[in-house]
């Protein structure tokens, strides 16, 4: 199935990394508590490729700007308690911080004023509303279906610096009828994680900005205070502290809203009346306890997921897998031949392997503590590697690594064998300018390559795929770690603008 554009005569604005189609409206139980209209929207065209679709029928389951902020900030009617003595102290040194000691003024790539703004300004929740069609017919292939996407989209103005990825998950959504011209349901709800509930109850940010806060003293300063609010009990990191802004993932008979930062949370889209709801925060039966990567990746054939998750502490990266049903199954691999903390964000798999890249952009607390800087910062004295494991290895023994110098990759858009196996082909856009992946993405540059490692000699040859700047790929889910022709990315030209290609 080629990409499907909806256009809507209502723009949603907040940045998207990753959607989820789905053609099987049975996968989406129904909910109870149905959301009063808002004003109409209208479906202006679509737009679509035919390609042959075989997915399995899952089981059914249970700125700093006010003046920015004045048309889009969500605002709260009820009225909320004092602050106690605790809240009060933090919520000052936070203003001290933020006003003092690092204004977003002197980071423009982290000054709310430019980065939401634009396409990229905070919207409300949008109730169910009706999208009538005003122009043709939805196609048959689309009908009984939904389109979801995730992105960061912050509930509050920020208190400080804020980081285009610092935003709390929220979900679009388009229910589409089985009737060609009846209307479809969009719909905009934010994810209710620990920390997006933490906020909204106290009517302020709480916790620190991941991306933007922690650099240099400001950096340690915000790190006191964080641990003052966990000492006083305004806050427990082990609810999780994630965004749950990244991306979706369905397996298991569930959908997932993932940031890697955090667990899982499990989403719900009711095909009563389109509303989107959370149902939690996931652990697959107490086995998974800590963060798990955003682009997990499943197995078209087998139903199989297979996910890591990374941290700055050895083993900095380890591997663990589910089976079709959703059970965390399997020991945990870690990977001790990880020599540093690689900020590690996809991987890629092809039917019996696993290809695990380690780059330039690497985790350095230290310079926060040390040097001033940001504690993840980019290598250039580093070679960047690609390991490739058997995906069913219950250990890292058999794990080669493969030198690939400059290649550093934020996503994989696929990866698969060939010559029986004996050759490793993955396929991703490269950033060429690794150092400013974090900070100035208007000058990150993805140029796609092809990587094909011949595990007889170990050789590693290398073959550009296109100049042009793109990233956020994504395939027919039916051919993940199989061979495919159509990949279907954003274009960034600039960054702030994206369009498939």
């Amino acid at each position: 199935m080629g990409p499907h554009l909806l256009s809507t005569t209502n723009s949603f604005s907040s940045a998207s990394s990753s959607f989820v189609v789905t053609y099987q409206s049975s996968f989406l139980p129904t909910l109870l508590s149905p959301s009063s209209p808002a004003s109409l929207q209208s479906i202006s065209a679509v737009q679509t490729e035919e390609k042959p679709v075989t997915l399995a029928k899952p089981k059914k389951t249970t700125l700093n700007s006010p003046k920015l902020y004045k048309k889009n900030a969500l605002k709260t009617s009820r009225s909320l308690p004092p602050a106690s003595l605790p809240v009060t102290i933090c919520n000052a040194l936070d203003d001290i911080i933020n006003n003092f000691i690092d204004p977003p003024i002197l980071r423009p790539s982290v000054d709310p004023r430019h980065i939401l703004s634009d396409n990229f300004s905070p919207v409300t929740e949008l109730p169910p509303t009706p999208c009538p069609v005003v122009r043709g017919s939805i196609p048959p292939c689309l009908r009984g279906g939904a389109y979801i996407r995730n992105g960061p989209n912050p509930q509050h103005l920020p208190r400080g610096p804020h980081h285009l990825f610092d935003g709390d998950g929220m979900l679009h959504s388009l229910l589409l009828p089985t009737n060609g011209t009846a209307p479809a349901t969009l719909c905009s709800r934010h994810v209710h994680t620990y920390k997006y509930l933490l906020e909204r109850e106290a009517g302020a940010p709480v916790l620190p900005n991941v991306f933007s806060g922690f650099h240099g003293t400001a950096g340690i300063a915000r790190g006191a205070i964080t641990a003052i609010r966990v000492l006083t009990g305004q806050l427990n990191p082990l609810e999780g502290v994630g965004l749950a802004n990244t991306s979706l993932s369905f397996f298991g008979g569930r959908l997932f809203a993932l940031g890697e930062s955090d667990l899982p949370y499990y989403v719900h889209l009711s095909t009563n009346n389109g509303d989107i709801s959370t149902l939690g925060r996931h652990d697959f039966d107490k086995k998974l306890v800590m963060g798990m990567t955003a682009h997990p990746k499943k197995d078209p054939v087998t139903g199989e997921l297979f996910a890591f998750r990374y941290g700055p502490v050895p083993p900095f990266v380890t591997l663990f897998r589910f089976d079709k049903e959703g059970n965390k199954v399997g020991p945990d691999v870690p990977i001790f031949s990880m020599r540093d903390p690689s900020f590690l964000h996809d991987f890629a798999i092809t039917e019996h392997y696993t290809a695990l890249p380690d780059i330039q952009m690497v985790m350095k607390p230290m310079d926060m503590v040390l040097g001033g800087g940001s504690p993840v910062g980019s290598d250039r004295a580093k070679v960047p590697r690609l390991g490739v494991l058997p995906r069913y290895a219950t250990s890292e023994a058999d794990i080669r690594w493969f030198e690939v110098p400059g290649f550093n990759i934020m996503h994989a858009l696929n990866a698969w064998e060939e010559d029986g196996g004996s050759t490793i082909v993955l396929v991703a856009p490269n950033v060429l300018s690794i150092e400013h992946a974090l900070e100035r993405l208007e000058l990150v540059h993805g140029c796609v390559e092809m990587v094909r490692i011949d595990l007889r000699s170990g050789t590693v040859s290398r073959t550009p795929l296109s100049a042009d700047n793109l990233d956020f790929g994504v395939i027919h889910p039916g051919y993940v770690g199989r061979r495919n022709r159509y990949g279907y990315l954003g274009v960034g030209d600039p960054c702030r603008r994206f369009v498939v290609w």
